[in-house]
């Protein structure tokens, strides 16, 4: 029974411009009391890697979180897979704005303590008491409300590259670290202000506002779907999009064009950018938005000291690593002090 990936990403790669077909790239969510997480993880498993399913999915004792992609004309089978679950029937998938057949090239289905690394205690607060969702029209028209503070949920390298127009876009590195920040710096405004929160897919969304009502919000609100299923109601209604520049996500796409609108610089040279990519050094693999001219230049790396380890043989980066940890530790998303124009 095979419960683990047996090809590499450049195998897969190999396997899937052979095939030649279409695949859809996929996300969604559910809360939900899982009383037996890793039983329901290899059932996945099992039924995803038969559909070809790839992609990054996170299942704990509070639910489901999935980032996967799937053969075009392997879809309704997948819905029907996940329609078989109690508590997945007639899910929103959030079908991605723009696709690549390479989103994924692994299926990773882990068990995970969170579904979502909010560090909070759900013992403390009703996770259920959410706040109220939103369509895109009426998220316009309350973003369009002076009594309303709109607050992007998501990390500064994401909201760097795209947000709606007028939000709140925190500094940080994680979500976990924002819900602090928010309370404090809204503190004034909990019972006279509209709280509009959006994010990626709408999973941070959930448990936050939940958590900001239980702080003493009373007015919260949350953008249903998040910028994905905002982007789609925008394209099938006809309403005015008020989203500005890419929306990040977490495959290997990096980012999806929402609007024409670049409003990041690259962090090397300040002219108008939005493409993020990883410092070619294995040993720093820094996320960073990096313009084709420094691309060139800089051969994609984020320093002259990573550029000239990068380009020795792979033997001597590889020994120059040893004993010095995994690089995903010190993976600081653009906070290098070697980038002149960071955020």
């Amino acid at each position: 029974m095979q419960l683990y990936n047996k090809l590499s990403a450049s195998e897969r790669a190999a396997l899937i411009d052979e095939a030649g077909k279409d695949r859809l790239t996929i996300s969604f969510y559910q809360y939900f009391k899982i009383e037996n997480p890793t039983l329901f993880r290899n059932k996945l498993f099992l039924e995803w890697n038969e559909l070809d399913v790839l992609g990054r999915t996170y299942v704990a004792n509070e639910g489901i979180n999935a980032q996967i992609s799937v053969p075009a004309e392997n879809f309704l089978a997948l819905k029907e897979q996940l329609d078989a679950i109690s508590f997945l029937k007639d899910i929103r998938l959030n079908v991605a704005v723009e696709q690549d057949n390479k989103s994924f090239l692994k299926l990773k289905v882990k068990v995970r303590n969170k579904i979502v690394a909010d560090g909070l205690n759900d013992d403390s607060f009703d996770v259920t008491d959410k706040g109220v969702h939103l369509s895109a029209k009426d998220f316009n028209e309350m973003l369009a409300d002076p009594n309303t503070v709109c607050v992007d949920m998501r990390n500064h390298y994401e909201s760097e590259i795209g947000h709606f127009e007028g939000a709140v876009t925190p500094d940080v590195d994680t979500f976990r670290d924002s819900l602090d920040i928010i309370e404090e710096d809204l503190k004034d405004n909990k019972e006279d202000k509209n709280l509009l929160m959006y994010c990626t897919g709408g999973i941070r969304c959930e448990k936050a506002s939940a958590y900001y009502k239980h702080k003493g919000f009373k007015n919260v609100f949350q953008l249903e779907g998040g910028i994905i299923e905002y982007t789609r109601q925008v394209k099938a209604e006809g309403i005015e999009n008020k989203f500005l520049g890419k929306n990040f996500v977490f495959d290997h796409r990096r980012a999806e064009r929402i609007s024409d609108d670049v409003i990041s610089n690259c962090h090397q040279c300040g002219e108008p950018c939005d493409e993020h990519v990883n410092c070619e050094n294995q040993a720093c693999h820094l996320l960073f938005i990096q313009c084709a001219s420094c691309r060139e230049k800089m051969n994609t790396c984020c320093s002259d000291e990573c550029k000239e380890v990068a380009a020795l043989p792979y033997e001597e980066q590889k020994e120059l690593r040893r004993g010095k940890g995994n690089s995903n530790k010190i993976f600081k998303k653009g906070r290098s002090e070697a980038l002149k124009f960071k955020k």
